[in-house]
């Protein structure tokens, strides 16, 4: 084992001083944000005009809202306390695109609740906030004070309005998650062929000049093969964590900058004219889920993990490509089949957003070489309850099926990484499995 890691930390500073490495561990990420940022200008949606019912079976606001027409919202109110889901499915409140909740309570525990259709854009949001807000000021201030509103907003707290969807009013786990997933699996499968081709390029490298035989005069080839594998895997958690720094650093700027959250009064002075908020950045679903519905901190913990075994899973197959080959041409036919499984293993994971529950998508669950995408997928989602056991199970049979490989594999270099100019079948690749070593 001590051999191995002197061949893998001089894979490693072989890689990390590339300057390939060096140009995509910056280009890579920097891109990454790029993408993201796009989502975010083309994700935002302002609805023009809204409709809003407002519940107040208690009478608070004395059905009434606003002093001077809002242009941008209608207010009306309802006769008693509506259901979320008699508003959501009765014909009647069609025409309404949010329920505004209004009970007894608000005087003293501060919190509203709006239930929308269609999720608004910031500028919307907090129009409707202060709007609700500011009539709760002159309800408190009329009846229960002396103060003029002035001397009220100097001691006043804070209204707490959260926004919800109508139709996932609990805040359930909607497909939109799961993308994340996807693209958390995307990049495992990008790391996995751009670090798989290191491995092939390595290893065809050492073949053609000869080096490897100078090599082998002082280690075994399964040490080599695996001194190999765990350098360059090394190298891609070192590119990752780079990817990582970069993307959070710049997600963070993005909030700070262009995504704040008007709600925090620590960030925020909302104008007490309603028609003047000073807002210029629409909200939309793909900031909520990036900064809000989405566990970081819990999604990368279970990258690292999968992304180490399938690596070493879809490692072994580039190194016994690159050990068995007798030429370049043997290689690059040979890595054409590994190519399109990776990109079936990317378009599975779409498969098991659009069909979560049928038989395919669960023989993909636990497929190893289709789990990698799958498990960060239904990880973004999040397992029912109950079901974790297929976390757990997928997990393992990915680490038992990349020891398997990686014996194989194994069999595969030791035998064939001393062959030159042969050609590559079927029939030589079963021979060199069956024996340990020629």
């Amino acid at each position: 084992m001590i051999k191995s890691w002197v061949i893998a930390k001089r894979e490693l500073k072989e890689r990390i001083t590339n300057r390939s490495f060096l140009i995509l561990s910056i280009v890579g990420p920097l891109m990454v944000l790029g993408l993201i940022f796009l989502l975010f200008s083309l994700g935002g949606k302002e609805q023009k005009h809204w409709n809003v019912l407002i519940s107040d079976p208690a009478g608070i606001y004395e059905s009434r809202m606003l002093t001077q027409k809002d242009p941008s919202v209608t207010y009306s109110f309802a006769d008693g306390y509506i259901e979320t889901n008699d508003f959501s499915n009765n014909e009647r409140y069609q025409k309404f695109d949010a329920l505004l909740e209004i009970n007894e309570k608000i005087l003293t525990n501060k919190l509203a609740f709006v239930f929308y259709r269609e999720k608004p854009s910031l500028k919307m949001q907090s129009r409707i906030h202060y709007q609700t807000e500011r009539r709760l000021e002159e309800v408190l201030v009329n009846q229960f004070t002396r103060f003029t509103m002035a001397e009220f907003k100097k001691i006043k707290q804070p209204l707490n309005i959260p926004f919800k969807n109508v139709y996932n009013p609990y805040n359930q786990n909607t497909t939109i998650n799961g993308w994340v997933g996807l693209f958390y699996g995307a990049i495992i499968i990008l790391f996995i062929f751009l670090f798989g081709m290191t491995i092939l390029r390595s290893i065809g490298q050492e073949k053609s000049n000869r080096v490897v035989e100078v090599l082998l005069g002082s280690i075994s080839p399964k040490q080599l093969m695996l001194g190999k594998i765990i350098g360059i895997g090394i190298a891609a958690l070192i590119q990752f964590f780079i990817w990582a720094s970069i993307i959070f650093i710049g997600l963070y700027i993005i909030k700070d900058n262009f995504y704040i959250d008007l709600f925090d009064f620590k960030n925020t002075a909302i104008s007490s004219d309603s028609t003047n908020l000073n807002l210029n950045k629409d909200y939309n679903q793909f900031v909520e889920l990036i900064y809000d519905r989405i566990n970081f901190k819990f999604m990368t913990l279970f990258f690292i993990i999968i992304l180490t075994f399938g690596y070493l899973f879809y490692g072994s197959f580039f190194a016994s490509i690159g050990a068995a080959s007798g030429s370049e041409s043997d290689g690059q036919q040979f890595v054409l089949p590994l190519l399109f499984i990776l990109g079936l293993a990317i378009y599975s994971g779409y498969y098991y957003l659009e069909n979560p529950s049928s038989s395919i998508a669960n023989f993909l669950h636990f497929n190893p070489f289709t789990s990698p995408i799958i498990i960060m997928v239904q990880l973004a989602q999040g397992y029912d309850a109950g079901n974790q056991y297929q976390l757990i199970l997928s997990i393992l049979i990915l680490i038992l099926s990349s020891y398997i490989v990686l014996s194989f594999a194994g069999r595969v270099y030791s035998n064939g990484i001393l062959q030159f100019g042969h050609r590559v079948k079927l029939k030589l690749l079963l021979q060199w499995l069956r024996k340990k070593r020629l």
